[in-house]
């Protein structure tokens, strides 16, 4: 299976560009040295709950989440307010899939710069109804579904350009859109990690701007990407890449993470993410579940910040809710730094 990849040519004014001065830039960092951040929760779980139709989607593209902010925009204002009512200091942007590659498979790929953008736009609007606390937008990339890492004849047939242009073009996008923050987010190949951080760098030279990276991975309840590759490798491979957050997200609850953070919190060295799903998914009647209730989860998580130190940011990932959130508030409430 080839991809043709679609070239942007991209001119930047930056008398147009809706950047936050390099002491916002720096705030992110300088804040999370001071206190314990707290991300939001499930965006995919949320929309699923509005029960939309076919019809509610760009182009009646069926499943094409990213493009509710086109067609729906609404929907994604109240999920961003309800998880900044509910107390998250940090929102994800509503573009998980809109990496080109991702992109093109709904035919929106040469819309990747333009969507990216108006994604952070909106969620920089909502934000701004907070304006009384310190609110970030965290610019989510999620995976492009290839493995570059792989023998396989379709997941691994794609040039290593084409993954590192896609995400270039993504993270173009959402920093014009004014993020603070790009996150690198599920990943589930150490090589495509790279290729974002590669991209999202090259996005700053071509943008004239910087933000911090997170790089979080995904690992199984074996502690293994996956491809095989435990933390470990994962966090030398990229740890010296420039990224400013090492995190872990999806794929299981936190008590499965543990091990993981536990290492990585002995290296002393990047600050961690950790953003667990709602307890290990549970297949019924085809669907995935999650059925680990806010306080069992708010209670793992207070354990963690304890245990460790280098964990500066907390969340959650699929099947967490508004009220998750609230509960992780609660307990960073009694938290003492």
């Amino acid at each position: 299976m080839e991809i043709n990849f679609i070239p942007q040519t991209i001119y930047v004014d930056k008398l147009d560009y809706p950047s936050k001065s390099i002491n916002m830039v720096r705030s992110f960092l300088e804040e999370i040295d001071k206190r314990i951040l707290l991300f939001d929760g499930a965006m995919g779980t949320e929309i699923q709950k509005l029960k939309p139709k076919p019809e509610d989607f760009p182009n009646n593209k069926e499943g094409f989440n990213d493009g509710l902010i086109l067609s729906r925009p609404e929907w994604i204002e109240n999920i961003h307010r309800s998880y900044l009512e509910a107390g998250s200091d940090c929102i994800e942007t509503n573009t998980f899939g809109s990496n080109q590659i991702k992109l093109q498979e709904y035919g929106f790929g040469e819309q990747t710069v333009s969507l990216n953008k108006s994604a952070a736009q909106l969620a920089n609007r909502v934000a701004k109804e907070f304006s009384n606390e310190k609110k970030f937008v965290i610019g989510s990339m999620g995976p492009t579904g290839y493995l570059p890492s792989s023998n396989d004849p379709d997941l691994g047939n794609i040039s290593l350009d084409t993954i590192t242009d896609a995400f270039d073009l993504q993270a173009q996008g959402l920093m014009l859109g004014g993020v603070d923050v790009l996150l690198i987010e599920t990943s589930q190949d150490i090589l495509e990690v790279k290729l974002a951080i590669t991209g999202s760098f090259n996005a700053m030279q071509k943008v004239g701007k910087e933000v911090p990276i997170i790089s979080n991975i995904t690992m199984d309840k074996y502690g293994k990407m996956l491809l095989g590759t435990n933390v470990q490798s994962a966090y030398t491979t990229v740890s010296d890449m420039g990224i400013s957050v090492f995190g872990l997200n999806c794929s299981t609850g936190p008590a499965e993470m543990e091990s993981s953070i536990r290492w990585l919190d002995e290296q002393n060295e990047l600050p961690i993410l950790v953003m667990p799903n709602a307890g290990m998914p549970i297949n019924e009647g085809g669907t995935a579940v999650y059925k680990m209730t806010s306080k069992d989860m708010s209670t793992q998580l207070g354990e963690f910040l304890h245990k460790y130190k280098r964990v500066r940011m907390i969340g959650g990932c699929c099947g967490t809710t508004p009220e998750h959130v609230r509960e992780l508030g609660k307990i960073l409430k009694t938290y003492d730094l």
